[in-house]
């Protein structure tokens, strides 16, 4: 009889309506995922996606960045909150706050972040914009660990979509957040099941049928 590994503690962090946070929540709930979301945060109390974590009976809270002096106290506070609930893993779902290198590496190894690009490519903002301004042919979305340069950590997944002709930012956008959604529960399960790692500036596979080299490329 074999024993069944306990699933990781994760916190999702938000600042928006959570659309990522909700594919998460979703995936979260089968019985053989590795992950249990127990706890969703936001900067920004008017945060849609804390009602919509609420609803799927997450406890959801609210720690104003306006209510803090400097990013130093705002991170303690969130570290607060993260070590009372217990968590193992930090994801970061549309959180629109550049956390401290003393956080970052307090949570290196145990805090993953989606990006609207292939990165390198376009890091920062207004990736769709950057995208078709720079011609390229293909664009999408990447799952990376969190180091304090921004969107520079070690990769775990990607996912591609075409650039077609005729697109604009909004209609690039839908296509790549479809795959986000995808994406995303995909490689966090395969962060806290164990099968990618983090291993000093690289991300590990335990085997090869764990590697999402391609299975994730849809166009």
């Amino acid at each position: 009889m074999s024993v069944q590994t306990p699933k990781k503690r994760v916190a999702i962090l938000i600042s928006g309506r959570g659309s990522n946070m909700v594919s998460l929540i979703e995936a979260a709930q089968a019985p053989d995922y590795p992950a249990e979301i127990v706890l969703v945060l936001s900067n920004r109390p008017d945060a849609a996606g804390l009602t919509r974590a609420r609803a799927a009976g997450i406890p959801a809270r609210a720690i104003d960045h306006k209510a803090y002096p400097d990013r130093t106290a705002f991170d303690a506070a969130l570290q607060k909150e993260l070590e009372a609930a217990g968590i193992e893993l930090i994801v970061l779902a549309g959180f629109m706050r550049i956390l401290t290198d003393a956080f970052v590496e307090r949570w290196a190894g145990r805090m993953i972040n989606i990006h609207p690009s292939l990165l390198p490519l376009f890091k920062g903002t207004h990736t769709h914009e950057r995208a078709l301004e720079a011609g390229v042919r293909l664009h999408g979305c990447t799952v990376h660990y969190v180091v304090p340069e921004l969107d520079a950590g070690p990769i775990v997944a990607q996912a591609a979509v075409p650039v077609r002709a005729g697109d604009d930012a909004d209609s690039l956008a839908a296509r790549v957040i479809v795959q986000e959604h995808r994406l995303y529960p995909a490689a966090l399960a395969l962060v806290a099941g164990g099968r990618a790692r983090l291993d000093g500036g690289r991300v590990v596979f335990s085997d090869e049928t764990a590697r999402p080299d391609g299975a994730l490329l849809s166009l």
